[in-house]
């Protein structure tokens, strides 16, 4: 695997060149070796993509044990029904490259899986072009008590800018995610943290800070050719999820609001669309066990 030249970019002025030359074996083209048992136990895959309109968003697609499975070692299958009201729906059901995280919060394992979905009889099959497993850094550990979405099928609202519920429940999160999508690919990762990680500034504009990662700078490095970025949001009570899209740079942070893991850099996000997802997540989640690594832990 190849850096593309935002990766590249991002890495200089992270001053993380050599650390992301060091890690850069470990993302293959297969499927790593081990993984086909750790895939086939999830309930719960993230996706990342861009929609017809070049929009990135992120969201979840469920399916009892052996939904997700590795079909061969560049092939991984998803059998799972995306919802009409997903504003991915459309761009799923044809070819479009696609970010994956496969995560189980109660362990803190999580594995990524990037490349081209293609629908098939059944569900679809990624050609898988990057895979690797990260660490367990500012995960919060959470076991589901209950299989299902709480209620019947999903209900979606749209909007352009954060009403005050969703302010609350983003200004409260310890867990997100963000799609990204550059150079041909896209990507979706964890972020995690003490509750009050992200910062609302006003209903359009959100704030985060950088934390010591991989190195790789896989997120930044996307912002830094294509500033589009979604954001999933789940709301661990109710079963409903917040899907934001817009754009995102990676900037120096403010001085004074650098500690603990915080690497002197934040992400700005900048609200263009909304989707409040009723019933569209697992409910009855245990308590979170904080990540020691979100204190600045080694």
């Amino acid at each position: 695997m190849r850096f593309h030249d935002g990766e590249l970019a991002a890495q200089r002025a992270a001053g993380l060149t050599e650390q992301a030359e060091r890690v850069r074996p470990i993302v293959a083209s297969t499927v790593p070796r081990g993984a086909a048992d750790f895939l086939l136990r999830r309930r719960l895959l993230v996706l990342g993509a861009a929609d017809r309109d070049g929009r990135v968003w992120a969201t979840t697609l469920q399916g009892p044990e052996g939904f997700v499975s590795a079909v061969g070692p560049s092939t991984v299958r998803v059998t799972a029904d995306v919802p009409a009201t997903d504003p991915l729906a459309e761009a799923l059901r044809g070819t479009v490259e696609v970010g994956t995280l496969a995560i189980d919060l109660a362990t803190r394992k999580r594995l990524r899986v990037n490349g081209r979905w293609r629908p098939v009889d059944g569900g679809a099959e990624i050609e898988v072009a990057q895979a690797y497993g990260n660490c367990p850094k500012y995960i919060q550990a959470r076991a589901v008590l209950e299989e299902a979405p709480a209620g019947g099928g999903p209900v979606a609202t749209r909007g352009t800018a954060l009403s005050a519920a969703q302010a609350e429940l983003v200004a409260g999160a310890d867990t997100f995610f963000v799609a990204t999508a550059a150079a041909g690919g896209a990507d979706v990762s964890h972020r995690g943290g003490a509750p009050g990680v992200v910062r609302v500034v006003s209903p359009t504009e959100l704030t985060w800070p950088d934390y010591v990662g991989n190195a790789m700078m896989m997120t930044a490095g996307n912002l830094s050719l294509q500033p589009a970025a979604g954001l999933l949001f789940p709301d661990w009570r109710t079963g409903a999820t917040l899907q934001l899209t817009g754009t995102a740079e990676v900037r120096p942070a403010p001085a004074g609001e650098v500690a603990g893991p915080a690497t002197g850099r934040e992400t700005v996000f900048r609200v263009a669309g909304t989707v409040w997802t009723e019933n569209a997540f697992p409910t009855g989640w245990s308590a979170p066990a904080y990540s020691r690594f979100n204190y600045g832990a080694a």
